[in-house]
């Protein structure tokens, strides 16, 4: 069997103040054709599979560019088209495949592409012809679109959020794929709209039950699939929005009415998904009234993973302010301060400015006088699924009972490594703030006794409403009627 494999990936929060360029790719993860690791990355999930795959069952495996952004603003045009053309480049080569597998995100937006995922996909479908199937893989925060439904044979999104099943996913789909080409499955495919916005924590009812049942009726009756897209509400597109996506074996009434009550069911219990989001004084009070310490706090509007800038000092300022000490936060996205750190050297005191360096959303400086802890040069956390993620060069401060992590890549809070590998105890400290949604929880709610979502200003706020919304389609639950062109 012929089999090709790529990815090409971001997440773009189209409110976001940083365009995402081709740097922004190359800078994170970018792999020419035939030099990906033989490790798991974001893009590479269904290439790394299809390796292990393809060694037991003799495949010829051509394998072209994988590359991701960090989540940001609208991708350039620039990038989007010399990467898009780089891979379809790569697909071309590799002449006639059986199956092309590509890694995607599903919510890359693009000057003058509302929907690259699926200008992707067309193109590949016109190079391969009608009889190669396409599958691709996706995160549930994409934008699920007509033009990539048509295009593929399989699109499968990852389940849980915090994202912990990329590879089970990646397995799901290349398994797939290769039922079809050999012809043990006719996949009958259908789509339900929800009509709504929301994020979709599998960490707790009444997702953690939902998903569990998903997982369990695939592979019976005919169910072939069943992926819960739960769209990306910062970006402003016409497709925009949860959906559900099955696959039957030959039974395209069987999936409508299966898409149907299972978007029905989530929609009868959508005022139950988002959790508490108290502001920040309110959410410091509740975490120090709390039994039992650690607290973790997330300030998810400043979730890097999402688009935004990660250096606002709003929490920071409340907790210098109130003379909380034994506090850990970070990472803060400052490579300047960073820089000038490294000019100082381990166990300096300097005056540092600190955050509020990119946009309104990121509040104001703070200036601080701040011990330097620790230095380290292309540092590292655990990422998404056990994958390493880049921190950069990395400093860590502190500050009358506060301690800082600051790195110089944009990135979110993960693994606890993002503080330990610098010896710092988590279990000492009264609070530890993550710069994250909630991709932070498979980690740190090992560690913490209870978990605070906070809200504050920032890129990725939650009060959709509040966001000058022009190309989503209503109605669309919960925002208001004339909160955006119909």
């Amino acid at each position: 069997m012929r089999v090709f494999s790529a990815g090409l990936g971001t997440e773009t929060n189209t409110f976001a103040p940083m365009p995402t360029s081709l740097a922004s790719f190359r800078d994170r993860d970018y792999y020419p054709a035939g030099t990906h690791p033989d490790t798991l990355t974001f893009a590479g999930a269904p290439l790394y599979v299809a390796r292990q795959r393809g060694k037991a069952l003799g495949w010829e495996l051509f394998e072209g560019v994988v590359t991701s952004a960090q989540p940001g603003g609208i991708t350039t045009r620039s990038a989007y088209e010399t990467l898009r053309d780089e891979l379809l480049a790569d697909l071309r080569r590799a002449g006639p495949v059986d199956i092309a597998l590509f890694g995607l995100h599903g919510a890359m937006v693009a000057d003058g592409y509302d929907d690259c995922e699926g200008d992707l996909l067309r193109r590949a479908r016109e190079i391969v012809g009608p009889d190669t199937v396409i599958g691709a893989e996706l995160d549930p925060h994409c934008h699920l679109t007509d033009a990539m439904v048509e295009a593929a044979d399989f699109l499968v999104c990852f389940k849980e959020y915090p994202h912990t099943d990329i590879l089970d996913r990646a397995y799901d789909l290349v398994d797939l794929c290769v039922a079809k080409a050999e012809g043990r499955i006719r996949p009958a495919h259908a789509v339900f709209d929800c009509q709504m916005i929301s994020i979709m924590h599998t960490s707790r009812e009444p997702m953690r039950g939902f998903v569990d049942r998903l997982l369990a009726m695939e592979g019976r009756d005919g169910v072939l699939s069943v992926s819960i897209a739960h769209g990306f509400p910062w970006g402003d597109t016409p497709d925009m929005g949860a959906k559900v996506l099955v696959y039957t074996d030959g039974d395209a009434a069987r999936a409508a009415s299966l898409a149907r009550s299972l978007g029905e069911e989530i929609i009868g219990f959508r005022d139950r998904l988002a959790p508490p989001y108290p502001a920040v004084d309110a959410a410091l009070d509740q975490a120090l009234a709390h039994g039992g310490f650690p607290v973790v706090l997330a300030d998810s509007a400043d979730n890097a993973g999402g688009g935004a800038p990660s250096d606002s000092t709003f929490i920071l300022e409340r907790v210098l302010a109130r003379g909380i000490e034994d506090v850990a936060i970070g990472p803060f996205w400052d490579p300047v301060a960073v820089q000038l750190c490294f000019e100082a050297g381990e166990g300096a005191r300097v005056q540092l400015r600190v955050g509020g360096k990119v946009a309104p959303v990121s509040g104001l400086p703070l200036d601080l006088d701040v011990e330097v802890l620790a230095l380290k040069r292309d540092a590292e956390m655990t990422g998404l699924a056990g994958t390493p993620a880049a921190l950069g060069d990395t400093a860590l401060l502190r500050t009358r009972g506060v301690t800082l992590v600051l790195t110089s890549y944009r990135v979110q809070a993960m693994g606890t490594d993002l503080f330990t590998q610098f010896g710092v105890d988590l279990g000492a400290m009264r609070l530890i703030v993550v710069k994250s949604s909630q991709h932070f929880y498979a980690a740190y709610s090992k560690v913490g006794k209870h978990v605070i979502y906070v809200e504050t200003p920032g890129a990725i706020t939650q009060d959709y409403n509040a966001l000058p919304y022009r190309k989503v389609r209503l109605p669309k639950w919960p925002l208001a009627a004339g909160s955006a062109a119909a």
